[in-house]
C-alpha cells in the first residue's frame, strides 16, 4: 500500500498536439511504467499531484497508489521523472514507476544539516558541497531525508558520506569518500596572516614612533 490514493484517467492519443489539448483541458500527460508490465499511458490534474506531494512528508519519494479508470488502477507508484516547463515551472509530463514493495530500490534523499560548527562560531564559513545521497532501500522504508551533524567541524574539517549515520536496511550508492560540507577558512585567518597583519601594525607604529622622536631631537639641536 501506497502513502496517498491518486486518480488517474486513460489516455488514448500521444504526440505534443494530443498532449497540448490535456494542458488546455487542465490535465497533465504521463507514463506509468516498471513492474515487469508494458508502459501505460495516463493523464492526470497537474495541479492536484502538486498539492499531494507538497503536503507528503515523503516529497518526491510518496509512494503512490493509482486509482480511476486506467489500466494503471491499482499499481503503487513513486513519481520517477518530473518535467516542468522551464519559465513558469508548471508541470508539462511526468513517468511513474511501479514499485515492487518487496525489493529494494534506488532512491535519492537530501541531505540536512544540523547544528553549528565551531568553526563558523570562529569566523570560517560552512559550504555545503553535497545535497542528496543516492541509496537503496525498500519503498516503505524511504527515509525523508538524511541530517548531518555538523557541530562538531572545526576551521578546515570536512564532513563526507561516510561519516553519516545512517537508517538500517539501508544500503548506500553514493561514494562514501565524496565530500557532504566543509567549514572554509576566510583568507585573512589562513595561516596565522591575522598575526601578521597585527605584527606589521606594530612595526609599523613602532617606526612612526622612532620617526617622531628623530623630528623631536632635530628641533631640539636647531634651537
Amino acid at each position: 500500500m501506497g502513502d496517498i490514493t491518486f486518480a488517474v484517467e486513460a489516455r488514448a492519443s500521444r504526440g505534443k498536439g494530443a498532449a497540448r489539448k490535456l494542458r488546455q483541458l487542465g490535465l497533465v500527460p504521463g507514463v506509468v511504467y516498471g513492474g515487469g508490465r508494458e508502459a501505460t499511458a495516463i493523464a492526470f490534474d497537474g495541479a492536484k499531484l502538486e498539492r499531494l506531494l507538497e503536503t507528503s512528508h515523503g516529497g518526491i519519494n510518496t509512494l503512490i497508489d493509482l486509482a480511476g479508470e486506467s489500466e494503471a488502477t491499482g499499481r503503487t507508484v513513486i513519481a520517477k521523472d518530473v518535467q516542468r516547463e522551464p519559465v513558469r515551472g508548471e508541470l508539462v509530463h511526468v513517468d511513474f514507476y511501479e514499485v515492487d514493495l518487496k525489493a529494494k530500490m534506488e532512491v535519492s534523499i537530501p541531505i540536512h544539516l544540523v547544528g553549528t560548527p565551531e568553526g563558523v562560531v570562529n569566523g570560517g564559513v560552512l559550504d555545503q558541497q553535497l545535497r542528496e545521497i543516492v541509496m537503496l532501500c525498500l519503498p516503505d522504508a524511504i527515509p525523508d531525508e538524511i541530517e548531518a551533524d555538523v557541530s562538531g567541524m572545526e576551521l578546515g574539517d570536512s564532513l563526507h558520506i561516510a561519516d553519516l549515520k545512517m537508517p538500517t536496511g539501508i544500503d548506500l550508492a553514493t561514494d562514501g569518500s565524496l565530500t557532504v560540507a566543509t567549514v572554509l577558512v576566510p583568507r585573512g585567518l589562513k595561516d596565522g596572516e591575522g598575526e601578521v597583519a597585527e605584527a606589521e601594525a606594530g612595526e609599523g607604529d613602532e617606526a612612526e614612533g622612532g620617526d617622531a622622536k628623530a623630528e623631536k631631537g632635530e628641533e631640539g639641536d636647531a634651537s
